[in-house]
């Protein structure tokens, strides 16, 4: 069959789908996909794949894509990240019989992307982006799409997209933010930016930014003029967000636990929906977090699971009539809703220090540390507080150490050259010298092979007379056997 193109791809083949369930690293699997598709969303996207490991680990690639056949899980499309063309295309081949499309990613802003030189950061490398895209275009059976962040200047948006539609893209997915908008500098997304790729364009376009109800999702569409919405934050702390539902986090929980025996994923996958879908009421009941983090198994997860049903099955059972949800939130925090990050100055607040402390001090102000209050420690320093209740975090009780006159790091107490062990095994090698302090013995090494070699000639005169004797032997046994 010939491949379809834009429209007639987005109507056929992608069902004119218009909830949308971003790609996320470690989040967007097999068993969240299933459950978001049960509660109103009409197209997924795989996490972000690397393409060069997708094309050279049989393993990554069974673990990520070709794993249980899932006809419910369509349609479906798969996103790489890349910044070489004929790797994107190799690997684009070897997914391409698995989905709907295959989708670069142009919008990570992480810094993990920036060392990669991936996402985000190949937005100002537009020859190569239309190399990229223009060969896979060419190459490939099924279409390719793309997912871009947008510049400050609307113009330069428009313009960029217009060269991605040129070379080939077939879809468009526009994050309405650039790509220094992340964390607690997000801010709000642009609709004006989206709305203006999508008259500039003539491909269908998706948005993504700003998504926190389905009343959001009508709006967006109505102001921007797209043809669907794409959620990711919003989809992971309620997965009915397209059915226009708010469950209470518990039922959500139990059916994808159920989900997840039937198609297996990372426990470390189910623990960080779970935070996710939890986390208004894990600041109610902050053991559970505890007791989250530290189960092992599904049925550990699920255990958790039944506590915090009761816990807030009591606490509705005890509610007041009248009774209005706490911390500002729009429901009670056993209901699923959505996050709102703080930004710079409210993050300041919640840390109690001012702004210019905050920016250098990233969570807590350090003197808050250093009296060893378990109330402003950090989760980590907490924890070995209850391993350890004597345990101290004032950094003048830290015990003081020499230091290597070479490199600064701390020096061997017994070292015969007052050096850390990495300096004196560099001048022990040199010197051919010994450092008992640090189990160095180059010195004592040498001499005996040394010794070993000067006694050479008489092992092998000892050798030689051995073998004699065995060569006289064996005669004397041939002889006795020819006799007889």
């Amino acid at each position: 069959m010939p491949k379809l193109q834009g429209f007639e791809f987005w109507r056929n083949t992608l069902r004119g789908a218009h909830y949308v369930v971003a790609p996320m690293v470690d989040q967007s699997e097999l068993a969240w996909r299933l459950l978001s598709r049960r509660h109103g969303a009409q197209l997924c996207y795989t996490p972000m794949l690397h393409a060069q490991v997708f094309v050279r680990d049989a393993n990554y690639r069974k673990e990520n894509l070709y794993c249980d056949v899932c006809p419910e899980d369509r349609p479906l499309i798969v996103q790489f990240c890349a910044n070489d063309p004929e790797v994107f295309v190799q690997a684009a081949l070897l997914a391409q019989d698995y989905c709907e499309a295959i989708d670069l990613n142009l919008g990570c802003p992480q810094m993990i992307a920036k060392r990669g030189h991936y996402g985000a950061f190949l937005q100002e490398e537009w020859a190569l982006l239309q190399k990229m895209i223009l060969l896979a275009h060419e190459k490939l059976s099924v279409p390719i799409t793309c997912k871009i962040r947008v510049f400050p200047e609307i113009d330069k948006t428009v313009k960029y997209a217009q060269l991605l539609e040129k070379a080939g893209c077939q879809l468009l997915t526009v994050h309405g933010r650039t790509k220094e908008q992340k964390g607690s500098l997000a801010g709000v997304a642009s609709w004006e930016h989206i709305k203006a790729v999508r008259k500039a364009v003539s491909i269908p376009v998706f948005a993504n930014g700003n998504i926190q109800y389905l009343s959001d999702v009508e709006e967006c569409m109505q102001k921007t003029g797209v043809h669907g919405v794409m959620s990711a934050e919003g989809n992971l702390h309620n997965p009915a967000l397209f059915e226009g539902r708010n469950p209470v986090v518990w039922e959500m929980t139990e059916e994808y636990l159920e989900i997840v025996h039937q198609y297996p994923c990372p426990l470390s996958y189910v623990r960080a929906h779970l935070f996710k879908l939890w986390h208004h009421t894990l600041q109610v009941y902050q053991q559970l977090r505890e007791e989250l983090a530290k189960a092992k198994t599904l049925k550990g997860i699920a255990d958790v699971n039944r506590d915090l049903k009761l816990r807030c099955q009591e606490e509705i059972a005890n509610q007041k009539e009248g009774e209005e949800p706490k911390g500002g939130l729009p429901f009670f925090h056993w209901i699923c809703q959505p996050y709102i990050r703080p930004g710079p100055k409210e993050l300041c607040k919640e840390n109690r220090t001012s702004g210019s402390e905050g920016g250098m001090r990233g969570k807590r102000a350090l003197e808050d540390e250093d009296d060893g209050n378990s109330d402003t420690l950090s989760k980590n320093k907490q924890k070995k507080k209850l391993r350890n209740p004597n345990k101290r975090f004032d950094p003048s009780l830290k015990p003081k150490y020499a230091k290597c006159d070479h490199c600064g790091n701390p020096k061997g107490n017994k070292c015969v050259f007052n050096l850390c062990r990495g300096c004196c095994k560099k001048r022990a090698f040199k010197e051919i010298a010994d450092c008992p302090g640090h189990g160095l013995l180059f010195k004592t090494k040498y001499e005996k092979s040394l010794l070993w070699k000067s006694g050479q000639p008489e092992m092998q005169k000892i050798e030689r007379t051995q073998k004699g004797d065995v060569e006289e032997t064996a005669g004397l046994k041939e002889g006795i056997d020819t006799v007889l």
